[in-house]
């Protein structure tokens, strides 16, 4: 009986042994288990953070690669932009030579007198000469050579034709012009100089309808309310520097003026603008942050000038985003943000064009035109560009009055535009 006691304890010990065994190895396995689990969510978390280093490195890598761009972007806009700058700002009076004697008579003709001429107006006029020289020597030199001072003839109207389209001035203007001299030429003898001064009338005629037909003369900012001057255009046709300049004539003109820099996709713009504001005492509003909304950049820069009862507040826009919709949809974006915050506001939407375009530039016309409710155009780069006849392309076939005009790169080579002196210097040979 003790025997059979002893056995069966023995028994239930070992039982209980190999349950205990079982149970430890068991937990044994669990732990193995966790063990390897944690080793397997290490290994992701390791993996993870290995991944995310490699993509903030990336991330680093390319704001390093955008922020060279912009430094590189910037420097050369520092470079090209303002590389004349106190040479502008004090002009000096250079020789008494041909460009004094023409400019002064271009004065004198607009009915200044001798105590009332500047330095100033005989270097822009000096710049715009010779910044339309290039469309002379294609144009005007050898419409002088043909005509001479022999009577105009049915073949020296087809030869004007043909150098009037070949300087951009457009089928519509060129048209124009050449029915009105064979109108003239049927009714009467018409000699080379006369020729030329009836030439210049019709021209004058052309690039002066638009404005005269918008009521307004010269486009300054209207005193007592808020003036929101849209500055539109495509990349590249010098849009966010002839803002810096109209910056810079206002400010000089006595007009509270602001800066909103809604070109908000370009790499530079804002800079750039910061720029052009610092030469010119003007502040820039902006937003630093990657493709920042533009309109939202107009609502803080509408709040500051009317803080600041600001008379002009220049907006820089977009000019190019994925396609022709968005960027007209930016820009009606930003007018209804003006409309809500300031109903009263005067807005004007110039569009910006580079003369050495020709054709293309009036396409962007055109096109800006149909969309943009344009209300006028800054014709840039006269400075050397042989299809200054653009001007006229963009006046007669867009209606669009032109309002400033641009020959040279320094801050004050930006004036409003004065029909009687850019025809006497694109004719400036007779």
């Amino acid at each position: 009986m003790t025997n059979n006691k002893s056995d069966s304890s023995l028994e239930w010990a070992s039982q209980a042994y190999a349950l205990l065994k079982q149970k430890q190895e068991l937990k044994k396995q669990e732990e193995q288990q966790k063990v390897e689990q944690q080793k397997v969510e290490q290994q992701k978390v390791e993996q993870q953070k290995v991944e995310q280093q490699k993509v903030e490195q990336q991330k680093v890598e390319q704001q390093k690669v955008e922020q060279q761009k912009v430094e590189q972007l910037t420097k050369e806009v520092n470079k090209k932009d303002f590389s004349n700058l106190q040479k502008d700002t004090e002009v000096k009076l250079g020789e008494f030579d041909e460009d004094f004697t023409w400019s002064a008579m271009v004065l004198a003709a607009q009915g200044k007198k001798v105590n009332e001429i500047s330095i100033d107006e005989i270097d822009w006029l000096s710049k715009l000469r010779r910044g339309l020289e290039e469309t002379r020597k294609g144009f005007v030199s050898e419409l002088l050579d043909k005509l001479g001072d022999d009577p105009l003839t049915p073949e020296s109207l087809d030869d004007l034709e043909t150098l009037l389209i070949r300087a951009d001035v457009g089928i519509d203007s060129t048209d124009k012009v050449i029915n009105s001299l064979r109108k003239k030429l049927n009714e009467e003898v018409v000699g080379g100089e006369e020729g030329i001064k009836f030439l210049k009338d019709e021209l004058r005629a052309i690039i002066e309808k638009p404005i005269k037909n918008s009521g307004i003369n010269i486009l300054v900012p209207k005193r007592g309310k808020l003036n929101v001057w849209l500055i539109v255009g495509v990349n590249g046709v010098g849009k966010t520097t002839t803002l810096g300049k109209l910056a810079y004539l206002s400010s000089k003109s006595n007009y509270k003026t602001l800066i909103a820099a809604a070109d908000t996709f370009r790499a530079a713009a804002v800079e750039q603008l910061q720029v052009w504001g610092d030469r010119s005492n003007v502040d820039v509003i902006s937003n630093q942050s990657k493709n920042a909304d533009p309109a939202a950049v107009v609502f803080d820069a509408i709040n500051a000038a009317n803080k600041r009862k600001s008379d002009l507040l220049l907006v820089d826009t977009a000019g190019r985003l994925q396609n022709k919709n968005n960027l007209m949809d930016e820009l009606s974006k930003i007018k209804k943000i003006i409309d809500k915050k300031v109903p009263d506001a005067i807005i004007e939407s110039l569009l910006v064009l580079d003369a050495s375009q020709g054709q293309n530039g009036l396409k962007q016309a055109k096109s800006f035109a149909k969309s943009a409710n344009l209300s006028g155009a800054i014709i840039t780069k006269l400075d050397g560009t042989s299809r200054g006849g653009v001007s006229l392309a963009v006046s007669a076939e867009v209606n669009l009055p032109i309002r400033f005009i641009g020959a040279g790169e320094g801050i004050k080579d930006l004036r409003p535009f004065n029909s009687f002196e850019f025809i006497e210097a694109l004719l400036a040979d007779r």
